[in-house]
């Protein structure tokens, strides 16, 4: 091969793996942008936390759940997560232990198991270790992280505000209504599922 043609590969290497990363960066940032955004209007609404059965799947504006400031959220940020979810489940219904081989448009996506095994599949998974106050290990915690928690099941966005131990807020809805705040400890005592980013 003519050196100048193997030089011209190294060039495209480097810029693929150096000069793409920005932009990649900038992009999931944007994404996560769109994603609190979401969640922050969501809250602004204050739909009532009510759980239903709905023909069609989507609830009135007016109420929801966790779930329901997921997929509005993703809404908002240019994704159809129910699609995404209900045809990933009728490609792979063995992998949603919810839907028991029985799919349900008009309820699974609004599961929080289902959207934990749709987002396990189809975003970043991250890990789940917190340090209080410590900022080295709390600086990776980004703003637009979902977060999944259990005992009961829930789901929530991390805001782009901390507490002073550099905790991030949660946006979500536990009721009453859906709201955003300082309630991240309160849930990591339940215990915390998983953690994914959405790019």
């Amino acid at each position: 091969m003519p050196a100048y043609a193997r030089w011209g590969q190294y060039i495209f290497l480097f810029c693929a793996l150096f000069c793409l990363a920005p932009v990649n960066a900038a992009a999931g940032a944007a994404a996560a942008e769109k994603l609190v955004q979401g969640g922050r209007e969501e809250v602004a609404r204050r739909p009532l936390y009510r759980s239903a059965y709905h023909q069609g799947g989507y609830p009135p504006a007016s109420e929801g759940v966790c779930t329901d400031l997921i997929w509005r959220a993703f809404k908002i940020a240019g994704h159809d997560l129910k699609t995404l979810i209900d045809d990933d489940i009728r490609k792979n219904p063995a992998l949603y232990p919810r839907v028991g081989n029985k799919p349900d448009p008009n309820i699974d996506f609004r599961r929080v198991p289902n959207q934990i095994a749709y987002f396990k599949r189809h975003a970043k998974n991250l890990s789940t270790k917190i340090a209080p106050g410590d900022m080295d290990v709390m600086k990776d915690w980004l703003p637009g992280d979902i977060v999944a928690f259990r005992n009961p099941d829930h789901i929530a966005i991390l805001s782009d505000k901390r507490n002073d131990a550099f905790i991030p807020y949660l946006i979500h809805n536990q009721g009453p209504w859906a709201t955003e705040g300082d309630d991240f400890m309160f849930w990591h005592e339940r215990g915390i599922v998983a953690r994914f980013r959405w790019n």
